[in-house]
């Protein structure tokens, strides 16, 4: 997408390239390895997978090599397969006791997957019904950072309301009156990072010419 001027400031959000370096990327970053992981404890080929899943040897082999974006659509087969809860594959953090997990929940309708523990920066894959697309903006401290991993998001930031699609990101201000939620087309999967104040990341990321 193309820069997005933020209300309160002169900060903008920008689509985020598939091989860009930050802290979306590297949460991402992660699914890979573990889908190889549970593949090879499982004691399977790309092949096998390939036929008990439908989803094709190529795309299973850019999925562990980090080529492809994981989605819901392609890690429910996979966990179904493999046999294993989705957020083992998603990657609730192995630190700490290995006894606690972090388990998705259902917040105000949206199935919430928290991937950091309490304290710091967080982090969580929120996947948001077709349903939710009457926009509530509401404001707090902090600075949030999203990323469209399927299906496509709407975003309300002031007076701004734009549509995101896979593999483009947003950041703002959350003292901006925003929300974000589906378009009412279908279901949307997205990454969510959110900082208090004085936890701000810095990303690097490409500006398209125009703004949506």
């Amino acid at each position: 997408m193309g820069c997005m001027a933020d209300p309160r400031s002169t900060s903008a959000a920008a689509s985020a390239p598939a091989n860009s370096t930050g802290p979306i990327a590297a949460a991402l970053d992660l699914v890979g390895p573990r889908l190889r992981r549970v593949r090879e404890q499982r004691g399977v080929t790309l092949t096998e997978v390939a036929t008990l899943t439908g989803i094709s040897k190529s795309t299973l082999s850019r999925l562990e090599n980090g080529q492809r974006r994981p989605s819901l659509e392609l890690l429910l087969p996979l966990a179904q397969t493999y046999r294993v809860p989705i957020d083992d594959l998603v990657g609730a953090p192995e630190v700490g006791d290995p006894r606690i997990r972090l388990k998705p929940r259902r917040v105000n309708g949206r199935t919430v997957l928290p991937l950091t523990r309490p304290g710091g920066i967080q982090a969580w894959k929120i996947v948001i019904p077709k349903t939710q697309s009457d926009p509530k903006p509401r404001t707090h401290d902090g600075f949030e950072w999203l990323y469209v991993l399927s299906g496509q998001m709407r975003l309300v930031m002031g007076d701004q309301d734009i549509v995101l699609g896979i593999g483009e990101a947003a950041e703002f201000d959350t003292q901006v009156p925003h929300w974000f939620g589906s378009t009412g087309d279908g279901p949307a999967e997205v990454l969510s990072i959110f900082g208090r104040p004085g936890e701000r990341m810095h990303t690097h990321a490409s500006t398209s010419e125009s703004a949506r």
